[in-house]
């Protein structure tokens, strides 16, 4: 999947997790956030928007099986589009050719 198409499901999981009802979202913003952690450990160092893209693309059922631990009998956390979504949108911030929003100089792929 090409980051231009990734970054509007992404963006589209941060609105939803901000629309959320105020008691479901600090759960949902947990399940980001164990997401986020497992998005550092698994890119590692430096990254582009386009490893990240790529990375989304290989799917997202890992995202389940982390919300289901962090969340548990909380079914309403579990909403893949919207925890996935905003926790890539969250890492997005850290790549290497991304800022103010946007795609800065492209950097050639490390994978």
């Amino acid at each position: 999947m090409r980051f231009e198409d990734a970054i509007g499901l992404w963006e589209e999981g941060t609105r939803r997790l901000q629309a959320a009802a105020p008691h479901e979202r600090p759960m949902l913003e947990r399940v980001r956030d164990q997401i986020v952690t497992e998005l550092r450990r698994r890119l590692g160092g430096p990254f582009s928007a386009a490893e990240l893209a790529e990375l989304y693309s290989q799917g997202t059922d890992w995202c389940f099986d982390i919300a289901t631990r962090a969340a548990p009998g909380v079914p309403d956390a579990w909403d893949i589009p919207t925890v996935a979504g905003a926790a890539f949108a969250r890492y997005l911030r850290e790549a290497g050719d991304y800022s103010g929003g946007r795609l800065t100089e492209q950097q050639p792929s490390r994978r």
